[in-house]
């Protein structure tokens, strides 16, 4: 097994985009608000490196007013069919325009329309109300590119703390925990199951 927590995960990654029938890239994301009430959600990994693993989202969603009140946040991974988890919890930044703008470009339409349609996380009054705004931007964008609204974009969470779960027999679980070093580079622990 890699001692190094990054080249772990692209291993343990790559099995599951092998091994999982849906999603692989699925993760939970806790976040909690200005009040210090939790929130969890499944969202999708779109980018991850040493630098940190990236989501998007709308930025006026319940989890971007979470974040913009505690820019902190904790990542699951679970993948049932390597019996495997990933835990992963440090600060979130945004990410550039830039970089948000290149992976709204690989979108499909559909996905980039409704982007603009959807007032994420805001009360809805019927589901006719959502399907006539993701017609207007049909209409809006008709014959034309998509554009990446001002009020979408990507965040990134940065690790301070990385857990590697592997299920074994009777519950003796093996935990792997990687913690910043103090000259730089990780220190590698194992935790009780």
């Amino acid at each position: 097994m890699a001692d190094d927590p990054f080249l772990l995960f692209d291993h343990w990654y790559a099995e599951a985009r092998d091994s999982e029938p849906n999603d692989p890239n699925a993760m939970a994301l806790a976040t909690v608000d200005a009040a210090g009430q939790p929130s969890l959600r499944m969202v999708l990994l779109k980018g991850h490196g040493r630098d940190g693993f990236v989501f998007y989202t709308n930025r006026g969603s319940r989890k971007a007013d979470d974040l913009a009140a505690q820019p902190r946040a904790a990542l699951l991974f679970h993948w049932k069919s390597l019996r495997r988890q990933v835990r992963i919890e440090g600060p979130v930044d945004i990410v550039g325009d830039d970089e948000s703008d290149a992976y709204f470009a690989t979108r499909s339409r559909d996905s980039q329309l409704g982007a603009w349609a959807s007032e994420q996380s805001r009360p809805l009054d019927a589901r006719a109300t959502f399907e006539a705004r993701f017609e207007e931007m049909k209409a809006r964008f008709d014959g034309q590119d998509v554009p990446r609204p001002p009020f979408w974009g990507g965040y990134r969470v940065t690790p301070e703390r990385l857990e590697f779960w592997q299920d074994r027999a009777h519950r003796l679980h093996e935990r792997r925990l990687f913690l910043p070093a103090a000259g730089g580079g990780w220190d590698e622990g194992f935790l009780y199951p």
